[in-house]
C-alpha cells in the first residue's frame, strides 16, 4: 500500500511539485469558469488564488517554498507581456483611428489611479508603506514591483495589491460597462487594461479579441506612464 505521508514528502522536494500544481489548479479553475459561462464571479485566477491558498494551508507550506517551484510562472509574466503585441498588429488600423482619444484616457486614467489610491490611503490613515505600495496597484505586477523597489515600498505588499486590483477589476468590468451602456469593445477593452493590467486583459479576451488586444494596449501604456508619474506625483500626494 503506498504510504501517502512519505509520498507527499518526497514530492514536496521538488520544486517541480509546485509548478505542476499552479497549472493543475488553473487549468481546473479556467474548466470551472468555462462551465459557469464565464461569469464575471467565476474568474479563474480568483478561484485558483483560493484553491492554492487552501492548499497550502492544508499542507503547512510556507510561501518561499512554494515560490521556489512556482516562480517560472512568475518569469512568464515579462514575455507574456510583451506577446500581446501579436494581436496589436492585426488591430493596428483599429490603433491608428483612436490613437489620440486612446492617449488622453491613458493620462486621465493613469493619474486618477495613482492619485485616487494614495489619497484614499491617507484618508483612511493608513501609513505611509501602505500609501507607497498602492501607488502603482493599476500596472502590471513585473512594473508595480520594480516601482515599489525604488520609492522604498514592500515589492511583496505592493504584489498582493495588484493581484487585487486586477481580480476585482476583472470582476466588475463587464456588469459596469453594461451599466453604461458602453458597447465599444476598444473602450471596454483599454479601460479593463489600464485598471486591472493582465488579470484584467485575460478577461477582455475571453469577451471579445478586440477588446482584449485594446486591454492588452492599455497595461502596457499604463505601465510605462504609471512608472514614469509615480514618482512625480508622490511628493505632492504624500506632502
Amino acid at each position: 500500500m503506498i504510504n501517502f505521508v512519505e509520498l507527499w514528502v518526497y514530492l514536496s522536494g521538488s520544486p517541480l511539485l509546485w509548478l505542476t500544481a499552479t497549472l493543475v489548479v488553473y487549468i481546473a479553475a479556467d474548466a470551472i469558469s468555462v462551465a459557469l459561462r464565464r461569469h464575471p464571479l467565476a474568474n479563474p485566477v480568483l478561484m485558483a488564488v483560493a484553491f492554492l491558498s487552501v492548499i497550502l494551508l492544508a499542507t503547512g507550506t510556507q510561501f518561499p517554498t512554494y515560490f521556489a517551484g512556482a516562480q517560472f510562472v512568475h518569469f512568464l509574466l515579462g514575455p507574456a507581456t510583451v506577446a500581446l503585441a501579436i494581436p496589436l498588429v492585426r488591430y493596428l488600423p483599429d490603433v491608428r483611428r483612436t490613437l489620440v482619444p486612446m492617449l488622453t484616457a491613458l493620462i486621465v486614467g493613469s493619474v486618477t489611479a495613482i492619485t485616487s489610491a494614495v489619497l484614499l490611503a491617507k484618508l483612511f490613515g493608513l501609513d505611509r508603506g501602505a500609501m507607497l505600495a498602492l501607488a502603482p496597484k493599476s500596472s502590471t505586477a513585473a512594473i508595480a514591483m520594480g516601482i515599489a523597489e525604488k520609492t522604498g515600498a514592500d515589492p511583496s505588499l505592493t504584489a498582493v495589491l495588484v493581484i487585487l486590483t486586477g481580480i476585482s477589476g476583472a470582476i466588475i468590468v463587464t456588469p459596469l460597462m453594461n451599466v453604461l451602456r458602453l458597447k465599444n469593445y476598444a473602450a471596454r477593452g483599454f479601460a479593463a487594461g489600464l485598471t486591472s493590467h493582465g488579470i484584467g486583459t485575460a478577461r477582455a479576451f475571453q469577451v471579445d479579441p478586440l477588446a482584449g488586444t485594446f486591454a492588452g494596449i492599455g497595461l502596457g501604456l499604463n505601465g510605462l506612464l504609471t512608472a514614469l508619474l509615480v514618482p512625480l506625483l508622490l511628493p505632492w500626494l504624500l506632502d
